[in-house]
């Protein structure tokens, strides 16, 4: 009886062999998309200049000036879009951010000043006509 034990383990151990054997290498792996398979290409940087630059969590609360100086909100976050333009969304109107609501500028339409950050064009009418931004 034993002896057939031994034997059916070793036709399961043969079967399992000859199937690794007959499956061409990498069959069995995952495929991988094709842009997942081009090569990665470091970029090299001036890492002093990438240091003058402005941190996203230093940005977040600061007021947001029109070219008057007059206060139009606060930023309240940013955010990349699958297109990779960075988007800023600011809290408008409300005092101490309630009552106030979300619009979304892309970030390369702000303007950095010593005072802070500056949007060309924003005057009170000309925010109240953006879309509201509601995060999802």
């Amino acid at each position: 009886m034993r002896s057939l034990e031994i034997c059916a383990g070793l036709r399961r151990k043969a079967l399992v062999l000859a199937v690794a054997v007959a499956v061409p290498a990498g069959a069995l792996a995952f495929s991988t998309p094709a842009a997942a398979q081009k090569p990665v290409v470091l970029a090299v940087v001036d890492v002093k200049v990438v240091a003058l630059g402005f941190r996203v969590s230093e940005l977040i609360g600061k007021p947001v000036y029109n070219p008057q100086g007059e206060k139009i909100g606060n930023v309240d976050d940013f955010i990349i879009q699958r297109d990779k333009v960075l988007m800023t969304i600011i809290n408008v109107g409300g005092f101490l951010g309630i009552g106030g609501r979300l619009i979304a500028i892309p970030y390369s339409s702000l303007q950095m000043t010593p005072k802070g950050m500056v949007l060309p064009g924003a005057s009170k009418q000309a925010v109240d006509r953006l879309p509201s931004f509601h995060y999802r």
